[in-house]
């Protein structure tokens, strides 16, 4: 085959992550069901239902089939390009000047001619032209799988992400309802000392500036938490709905913000090679524009074709004999040929070259996104690592601080009812420890969305398709309703070969042991 031998691109990574020892440390964890560690049923069951249900999933997964479809085409190339049933029934007249016609009578000038057979036309693939494009398919239809992969990964991130959003503004929301309810007893105890005339007006106003302010944030809460569940009815595939049923926490608990683990191993940098399915995609789509430099290259050498046609023929004309139309079948209406057709246009005018050398610049494209594409994920893991790990300190920070400050509030209260102290102590405290409170729920947040963030960089849980088609059986059926789709629609389709051309094999995880919450 003529063009260059497909070689994967250098890519620059480091020897290991600058995440901390955390990141260092023994072999990778298992990341096909990473979310699991979260240990949190409700977020398992939504992150199965999205994998079943999402809609931008299953147009990705259409996307593999459409081509497994293409794949043949490329393949049906390489056999003989035309064959072809031809027949024909026609009325012919010679002019009586022509050459033919002047030593023919009136009569034999005029006749009818039939003719019924096959032709065929087969260009050798001496260059490998339709070799490579076979090669360049089988690369594009890896890179259709890799890409269905990409949106597998990020619509699992996305559904654990949404849900953490979800859980940490239901923790906040129920915060401030707390406080809201502190704060009016505080401003209740301000007015009732107010009318004793123990304290000024300006106590009662200030408590009831607290009051309402903290108020204020609860219906911002309640926005952002619709926004969040409309968010997360998009990727589960259904309408705008409440989901009570699927956001409700075991034995009626408050909501809380999922525990994210506490380490997360990841293996080394050249493990997103292997791992991350958006840089398995663009070394797919590399090595289709290498194939395809070679389809080009192919243009520069003569076309050799076998051609050949066979049938029968015959005609009423009766200069010598004769015949009938009736007489198609007859042997001795038989006719045939077959030869050799080489076809080698020498003046291009530089297409060829030009086609070629277009193709190399497309290539030298893909080599450099696919190089682009590592960059990005070996930033995505360092950045999702460096949330994680300094969210942590943050929370541990935070968790301290809320805790000083709900002492200073009790403390203040105590001390305003004894007279101690005056209002603007107490309004201080009870301020300060709603700010602190909503800021440790949001560093819990941003941990375990540092987590999700590190898991989706590194590539995780695209492995859950393991075995599994890449459209829904009601899809399946619906398109075979149709259409006659053989067995292109068959999860184990990769196992087979189209016309002796052994598919593709395509990447699959070790087999595992199903969850508890998946039939």
């Amino acid at each position: 085959m003529v063009g260059p031998d497909y070689r994967r691109p250098e890519a620059p990574l480091n020897d290991e992550w600058l995440g901390g020892p955390s990141a260092q440390d023994g072999a990778p964890e298992r990341f096909e069901r990473w979310w699991e560690t979260f240990d949190d049923p409700a977020l398992n069951a939504l992150v199965m239902e999205a994998y079943r249900s999402n809609l931008t999933l299953r147009a990705a997964g259409l996307r593999v089939i459409e081509a497994r479809a293409r794949r043949q085409i490329a393949v049906g190339r390489f056999f003989p390009q035309v064959q072809q049933a031809v027949g024909d029934v026609g009325s012919v007249r010679l002019s009586e000047n022509s050459a033919a016609g002047q030593s023919l009578s009136q009569a034999d000038r005029t006749f009818s001619e039939a003719s019924l057979g096959l032709e065929a036309a087969w260009e050798l693939d001496f260059w490998g032209k339709f070799r490579r494009g076979i090669e360049a398919s089988d690369a594009l239809l890896l890179a259709s799988v890799a890409e269905y992969d990409a949106a597998l990964t990020i619509l699992v991130a996305d559904v654990a992400a949404t849900y953490i959003i979800i859980r940490s503004l239901q923790e906040r929301l129920a915060i401030t309802e707390t406080n809201v309810a502190l704060q009016r007893r505080s401003l209740e105890l301000t007015e009732s000392r107010f009318r004793a005339g123990t304290v000024s007006e300006l106590d009662v106003s200030s408590a009831t500036t607290t009051l309402t302010s903290t108020q204020a944030l609860v219906p911002e809460l309640e926005n952002a938490l619709r926004q969040a569940k409309l968010a997360l009815c998009v990727l589960l595939g259904r309408p705008p709905s409440t989901l009570d049923a699927e956001l409700a926490t075991a034995d009626g608990a408050a909501a809380r913000v999922p525990v994210a683990p506490v380490e997360i191993a990841v293996g080394i940098p050249a493990d997103l090679l292997r791992r991350r399915p958006d840089v398995r995609a663009a070394e797919r789509v590399a090595a289709a524009r290498s194939a395809a430099i070679g389809v080009a290259t192919a243009d520069l050498f003569p076309q050799v074709s076998i051609v050949g046609a066979t049938g029968f023929a015959t005609s009423d004309f009766s200069g010598v004999r004769s015949p009938d139309l009736g007489d198609i079948f007859d042997s001795e209406s038989f006719t045939g040929f077959v030869g050799l057709r080489i076809n080698w246009p020498i003046l291009q005018y530089g297409r060829v070259q030009g086609s070629i050398r277009a193709q190399d610049a497309l290539f030298e494209q893909a080599a450099a996104e696919y190089q682009n594409t590592v960059l990005r994920a070996a930033a995505d893991v360092e950045s999702g690592l460096s949330e994680f790990l300094r969210s942590r300190e943050i929370e541990s920070f935070l968790g301290r601080s809320v805790a000083a400050s709900q002492r200073t509030a009790d403390l203040s209260l105590m001390q305003y009812r004894a007279g101690l102290v005056d209002f603007i102590r107490v309004n201080d405290a009870l301020t300060r420890l709603v700010v602190l409170e909503d800021n440790l729920v949001e560093a819990r947040a941003r941990i375990a969305l540092g987590a999700v963030r590190t898991y989706r960089a590194l590539g995780g849980g695209w492995e859950i398709r393991n075995g599994r088609e890449f459209i829904d059986a009601e899809t399946a059926e619906r398109m075979r309703a149709r259409v006659n789709w053989g067995d292109v629609l068959v999860p184990q389709w990769h196992e087979g070969s189209d016309l002796f051309f052994t598919r593709p094999r395509i990447e699959e995880p070790e087999p595992e042991a199903p969850s508890a919450d998946e039939p």
